[in-house]
């Protein structure tokens, strides 16, 4: 293997790693490097990274090895958490989210029924978001867990209860994205 491509998986091992970052022998055993090669080729990723037009950096604590930002820049990230963009949902977390609005306490299997797809992602999307929550488990075969809305949705939405939503026609398949829209629209968010 090239020392630039083993640079280069390298990089790209140690961003999916995350925080946990991995350690020279994982990063050897992966690529089926030495770990001779494996030092070498990060003390070059090192050196790239020093350069004043990098935002990352290497760094090396015993024997694991992380890619995280420069400490230089870290006024630019605390600015960006203390000033997070509102980030849009999905169509499929919108319709979602207003099926679990209207028929809270409901199950994902009963979500799913009324969409007519998987709804796994957008109630994972959901639950992150703190916009959904657990509401304990219903009573039937395999004792599947029930969803409601939160407080940080009636937060999110300016309600101060399920009382003050508008009113919807029954949701199905047929008009699941035109009510999801109506929804949104009459709660006045930029979704």
């Amino acid at each position: 293997m090239k020392q630039k491509s083993m640079k280069a998986i390298i990089e790209g091992l140690l961003f999916a790693s995350g925080d946990e970052g991995m350690t020279i022998k994982q990063i050897s055993n992966i690529i089926e490097a030495s770990e001779d090669q494996v030092q070498s080729a990060i003390a070059e990723l090192k050196d790239d990274c020093r350069q004043d037009d990098r935002g990352l950096t290497i760094m090396q604590s015993h024997q694991v090895v992380h890619l995280t930002t420069k400490p230089e820049h870290s006024a630019y990230y605390k600015k960006m958490l203390d000033n997070p963009s509102p980030s849009r949902m999905s169509q499929a977390a919108l319709e979602t989210l207003a099926i679990i609005t209207y028929k809270q306490p409901i199950t994902k299997t009963e979500v799913e029924e009324i969409r007519g797809v998987s709804s796994d992602r957008p109630i994972k999307t959901l639950l992150a978001r703190s916009l959904i929550e657990e509401a304990g488990r219903k009573d039937s075969p395999g004792r599947p867990i029930l969803y409601r809305t939160s407080k940080e949705f009636l937060i999110y939405f300016g309600l101060t209860s399920l009382d003050e939503l508008p009113e919807i026609s029954d949701l199905t398949e047929d008009n699941l994205a035109e009510e999801a829209d109506l929804f949104f629209e009459k709660i006045d968010i930029e979704d």
